[in-house]
């Protein structure tokens, strides 16, 4: 299989299995001399793995990361950094039943027809485990920010769960890491939990929609036509298990607005120009703003429930398949780490990027 690495100057290629021996990530492009430690990836980590709450997989992964190259005495060398996370507690017999079956709403049927063959054992190659190791090499990206732009900040959220939205007066982004779905609404936040408590009972499952917002990118990341920040955020976060839909900003709901509604007018700052809305997300023509990066998608949902599906088999055969396991009745929660560390990687890959082509080179106003 191929096209297993995204990035251009900060290039990140994942490897390995739902149920293999380990899995991991190559990092190549990480600049040199950027302190890094395998705690401070660990931290990340720890908030993606699964079996943090009861909303989340039973399935009880430690995550530990090993750094095998690319530092010495705590620093990046500039030489690919090679990320390691074994998996220590796989059930494979719980997926004997579909081996000759395939999955509604999996990858199981496509792996199929594409390669004539597939590791059943949890998706394999296809399962949202593969995300951890996103979340390692994330956190290399965001060590490479802090040194190279201290105030940039990344934040991801849980705004929706089914059809119950977040009150956005009632935001507080305090909030998001005070309760297990990582909701800036408190009281959301226990609306959701006992609708997902009923869901799970059941044996159904929801989908989500993830915000993930940067704030402190300088202006002029991206570039025309085809390097645009937008195209390759929306790019990363639609490579991510689940996901069915990405919007910048307004997005979607731009289509409704009228011109005079959506253009983010402007005035002179203090340092440049300051606006005086944020539609565009943060992104005009490609191009980073100065502003916010807003991204926003959705997550459809666990398509691993008890519920007996109809389906076939590799024989031709109509079955009524239910699939066993440990799985999460809402992926959206476990998708926020892996969101914020989608948006480290392209924003540093385009940090990196702006260097080599401008230097670092701004035009003025006023």
């Amino acid at each position: 299989m191929s096209f297993n690495t995204f990035g251009h100057l900060f290039r990140v290629t994942t490897w390995g299995e739902s149920h293999g021996p380990a899995l991991g990530a190559t990092v190549d492009g990480c600049p040199p001399g950027v302190p890094i430690e395998a705690e401070a990836i660990q931290h990340w980590l720890d908030r993606r793995k699964p079996g943090t709450s009861r909303f989340t997989t039973q399935r009880r992964e430690a995550d530990e990361v090993r750094i095998l190259s690319g530092v010495f005495e705590g620093l990046s060398t500039g030489t690919p950094i090679q990320l390691m996370i074994e998996n220590t507690d796989q059930r494979s017999k719980d997926y004997g039943d579909i081996a000759t079956s395939f999955r509604p709403g999996h990858a199981d049927l496509t792996y199929h027809l594409k390669y004539g063959l597939r590791d059943y054992r949890g998706g394999g190659r296809s399962s949202a485990r593969e995300t951890a190791a996103r979340v390692a090499a994330g956190g290399v990206a965001r060590a490479a920010l802090a040194a190279l732009v201290p105030d940039l900040r990344i934040t991801g959220m849980m705004v929706q769960m089914g059809p119950h939205g977040i009150d956005r007066a009632r935001a507080d982004l305090a909030e998001v890491d005070r309760n297990p779905f990582w909701c800036p609404d408190p009281v959301m936040a226990e609306e959701w939990a006992g609708y997902l408590d009923a869901l799970r009972k059941a044996h159904d499952s929801v989908g989500a929609v993830i915000e993930v917002v940067a704030s402190g990118v300088p202006a002029g990341l991206g570039a025309p036509i085809y390097g645009k920040l937008d195209a390759d955020l929306a790019a990363a976060m639609m490579s991510i298990n689940a996901v069915k839909a990405v919007e910048i900003g307004e997005g979607m709901a731009a289509a409704a607005l009228t011109g005079r509604e959506n253009a983010d007018e402007m005035r002179r700052g203090a340092d440049g120009p300051a606006f005086l809305s944020n539609h565009a997300g943060g992104i005009l023509g490609g191009i980073s703003t100065g502003q916010d990066v807003v991204v926003r998608f959705a997550v459809k949902p666990t398509s691993s429930i008890l519920t007996p599906r109809q389906t076939v088999t590799a024989g031709g055969e109509e079955i009524d398949l239910v699939t066993k396991g440990r799985h999460d009745p809402c992926v959206g929660i476990r998708a926020v780490p892996v969101a914020e560390a989608m948006m480290a990687c392209v924003l540093l890959d385009h940090l990196l990027r702006d260097r080599g082509q401008t230097g670092g080179a701004r035009g003025h106003i006023g």
